[in-house]
């Protein structure tokens, strides 16, 4: 069951669900990457919750005019009305009050929520709830989907998907360095309108797969879980899209199998999926990889300490010292030292007297910033500033660098 959902082996609709979640993941990457380099990300959440009213208003105003309530068009267009409107005010609060940006999200996302819970009470308690089955775009649904409504949803994320593409560079540069895109003669403000434009446009589409509550994770997870394998930035949006789109496909293909469970919720499940595998395997930023940098620094710092030992015949204790010591060829299994060994020991502790000498002199004073007790000092000096070092402090021959 599972291998025919993944192949798309399950019928048209459901095909046609996978395909429109699949367009949404990769457009609600994309867009959330821009949220969350300009460090707004929570302004998703204020607009997701915000659309919450306008679903239940259209489907009030449907039923009165004698319409089918459940339009998918129709509750997507209340939604976009009442999320601009939310996105409006937030705009206002934070431009002409003393609220702070997050202050204005609480605030718009509570009573924005909290009036869209009465109204649904009130739909409930009208005999007509049931019947609507609104519930579904808070957690997200695909039980019951027409395939009028994939269509909507999937031209609905192709369309956000375009949008995002031809945006994408002002987008970048202000997401990046605000004060330098508006020195360029771009403005800040009508982009950063159009980068909430869109998120409220990916939120809409996003409505009946994933659901108000969620969406705001399809926004953000994908880009973090990006920004663990890159630092450019276009790579981060290239990534985070496919990260989104691999998550929606995964959610949208699963939940297919069981259509008892909500679509969104496995979404979002696959989505942390990939962003637990990125927080552990990513090379660069990743838990695994920062593990390997401490326990190579560790071994680093051992050896070094086991050569000064040897250049100063002291004894060694440490264990895990005298086993690196041998691994390197520098003792011989009873602890004596090699020839190459000591050779090496000779030079560490030559290196310390020439990094006192460096660290004590004002003019090497850049040099001397990068002295860690690991660096090798040919890294960042001369030879020839070498050799005044040594001349300084008298280095014998063989251990000239």
């Amino acid at each position: 069951m599972v291998y025919e959902a993944l192949t798309l082996q399950l019928g048209y609709n459901a095909t046609l669900v996978a395909i429109g979640a699949t367009l949404l993941g990769i457009s609600a990457g994309v867009t959330g990457t821009f949220l969350f380099l300009r460090k707004r990300a929570l302004v998703s959440d204020a607009v997701s919750h915000a659309t919450l009213p306008g679903v239940c208003l259209a489907f009030l105003l449907m039923a009165a005019l004698g319409g089918d309530g459940r339009d998918l068009i129709g509750l997507l267009l209340g939604s976009a009305l009442s999320a601009g409107i939310g996105l409006w005010c937030l705009n206002w609060l934070t431009r002409n009050t003393r609220l702070a940006e997050d202050a204005a999200i609480g605030a718009v996302l509570s009573v924005f929520f909290g009036f869209g819970v009465v109204l649904l009470t009130v739909i409930q308690t009208l005999g007509i709830g049931k019947q609507a089955g609104l519930e579904g775009f808070l957690l997200g649904s695909t039980a019951g989907m027409l395939w009028e409504d994939a269509v909507i949803i999937a031209g609905g994320g192709m369309a956000t998907l375009m949008l995002i593409l031809l945006l994408r560079r002002p987008m970048i540069l202000v997401a990046f360095d605000a004060e330098y895109a508006a020195a360029q003669g771009i403005s800040v403000s009508r982009v950063d309108m159009m980068m909430m434009g869109l998120v409220m446009a990916v939120t809409v589409v996003g409505l009946k797969i994933v659901g108000l509550i969620l969406i705001v994770a399809l926004l953000i997870i994908p880009a973090v879980t990006a920004r663990f394998w890159t630092e450019r930035s276009e790579y981060v949006v290239l990534l985070a899209g496919l990260s989104g789109g691999l998550a929606a496909y995964l959610g949208a293909a699963l939940s297919a199998t069981a259509p008892n469970l909500p679509t969104g919720p496995i979404i979002v499940l696959m989505s942390f999926a990939l962003f637990a595998l990125s927080l552990f395997f990513a090379p660069n930023r990743g838990v695994l990889a920062a593990v390997m940098r401490h326990i190579r620094f560790q071994r680093r710092v051992h050896l070094r300490q086991g050569l000064l030992a040897l250049a100063q015949s002291q004894p060694i204790y440490e264990k895990l010292t005298l086993r690196l010591l041998r691994r390197a060829g520098f003792v011989r299994p009873d602890g004596v030292a090699t020839e190459a060994g000591r050779a090496r020991a000779a030079k560490a502790l030559r290196d310390e007297k020439r990094w006192e000498i460096v660290r004590a002199d004002q003019t090497h004073e850049a040099a001397a910033a990068l002295y860690d007790g690991l660096r090798e000092i040919e890294t960042v000096m001369t030879k020839d500033q070498i050799a005044e070092i040594d001349r300084r402090i008298g280095a014998p021959s063989e251990v000239l660098a």
